[in-house]
């Protein structure tokens, strides 16, 4: 039956309407946000044209947008704009918008012009005076109260909604209270949809969420929604299923390296007449994929194997015994969209009893700059670095002598060889960038 109903509905059939309610779950879309430093607007704008579309293709009656609009408080201009764009365009393909803030949006900047929003479908549900409100929505079947319950601060919305345990759970159930309130005083049949933005037991986070443990523990039930049909839920970044209905719509692009393999999407419910629902997850464009890659630096610069990730936003792990310099800019002329890197060698012994000795009246100077760079990066120093330590360890201890005379590049340092007198170590003679500490 629902297919039927889905291509009668694009072939606009003149048969009365019989189809159920359709709302597009939605949440989480951090317009504004940047990828390890990466402007993410161009991408935030096409995978936001890929929600409109669908709206259109699959005639969408409703957009529910259930928190984390924007990444920030205050968003910057272009934000708002790409916001806004994305907006007007799922109004035109014909949908209503529900919007509440999340714990990234300002409620107050979110709120203002509200009202006038409404009349032209926007509707911006930001402040507990709208929790027994609902946006009324109407079908063949029936009446559809759509509740808002824009993200509650413990600590800050407690006193207004009269309860005095701390903790998510707390505010949660007395918002519920007044929509189960108000939801009972609606004609019999009445359908009810519920945004809200929460961690809810059972879910299971991603890595690029920010935590809401201000105020008291984060998490609340599930059962706290209990008695409305659907809830459409923001917050966690994957999409999931906490209960039949109750649900996570996750964000529309991936935000961290830990969501690279997870299908990002909005859920297409169907709410039929008796309040029973039918969920579709509906894939949304990949606009660039996420990857991690392993190596060292010269086989991930040449390995044609790896061609296939040229163009993702790239995690790269370097395996090399040496910390290459300029590691960075090296990959990205062949991965352009590489940000971020670790520097991971290979696992090596704990240092010598020898290098482990006080340094004072046992070891020459030598030596003891040897041990110290084998520790720092992992490997012994070159030949011209032996020689430029030995220059400045014969310095240190002679400042009128010319270190370039006694120095001998092939001396073994670390078995007490004597290499340019023996005066203590001048330390500020070994800065890492002369010795190739840093890249």
């Amino acid at each position: 039956m629902a297919d039927i109903q889905r291509v009668c509905r694009v072939l606009s059939d003149p048969l009365p309407n019989i189809w159920p309610m359709r709302i597009l779950h939605t949440s989480d879309w951090h317009v504004g946000r940047t990828f390890h430093g990466r402007d993410l607007l161009a991408d935030q704008a096409a995978v936001l044209s890929g929600i409109a579309d669908v709206v259109s293709d699959r005639q969408v009656d409703v957009v529910a947008v259930a928190g984390d609009l924007f990444d920030r408080a205050v968003p910057s201009a272009d934000a708002v704009g790409v916001a806004t764009a994305a907006l007007e365009a799922i109004r035109a393909a014909g949908a209503v918008i529900v919007v509440i803030p999340g714990n990234h949006d300002s409620a107050t900047r979110l709120g203002q012009s509200a009202s006038f929003a409404a009349h032209g479908g926007l509707h911006l549900r930001t402040t507990l005076g709208g929790l027994a409100d609902p946006v009324l929505l109407d079908d063949p079947d029936g009446p559809v109260a759509c509740y808002a319950v824009p993200y509650l601060e413990p600590d800050v919305h407690r006193d207004a909604l009269g309860v005095t345990g701390r903790g998510h759970e707390a505010v949660l159930s007395a918002a519920l209270g007044r929509i189960r309130a108000d939801l009972a005083r609606r004609p019999a049949g009445t359908r009810s949809v519920l945004l809200a933005h929460a961690f809810v037991v059972g879910a299971q986070a991603s890595g690029s969420e920010r935590p809401i443990t201000v105020g008291g523990v984060e998490t609340v039930p599930a059962g706290v929604f209990h008695g409305v049909d659907y809830v459409a839920l923001g917050h966690l970044h994957s999409a999931q299923r906490v209960t039949t209905t109750v649900r996570y719509s996750g964000s529309p692009l991936p935000y961290s390296f830990g969501e690279r393999n997870g299908a990002k999407a909005a859920l297409l419910v169907d709410l039929a007449g008796v309040g029973s629902t039918e969920v579709e997850q509906v894939e949304l464009p990949v606009i660039r994929p996420l990857a991690r890659v392993t190596g060292t630096l010269d086989e991930l610069l040449t390995d044609r194997g790896h061609a296939g990730v040229a163009a993702h936003y790239l995690s790269v792990r370097l395996t090399d015994p040496v910390r290459p310099l300029d590691a960075m800019r090296r990959l990205q002329q062949r991965f352009p969209f590489a940000v971020h890197l670790q520097w991971d060698p290979p696992a090596r012994s704990p240092l010598s009893l020898v290098g482990r000795q006080p340094v004072r009246g046992s070891r020459p100077d030598l030596g003891v700059a040897v041990d110290f760079l084998e520790s720092v990066r992992h490997s012994g120093p070159s030949a011209t670095e032996r020689s430029l330590l030995a220059a400045a360890c014969t310095a240190a201890a002679d400042p009128d002598a010319d270190p370039t005379q006694d120095a001998d590049p092939a001396q073994d340092a670390g078995r007490g060889q004597e290499a340019g007198g023996d005066g203590r170590l001048a330390h500020q003679s070994l800065a890492p960038a002369s010795l190739g500490l840093v890249g």
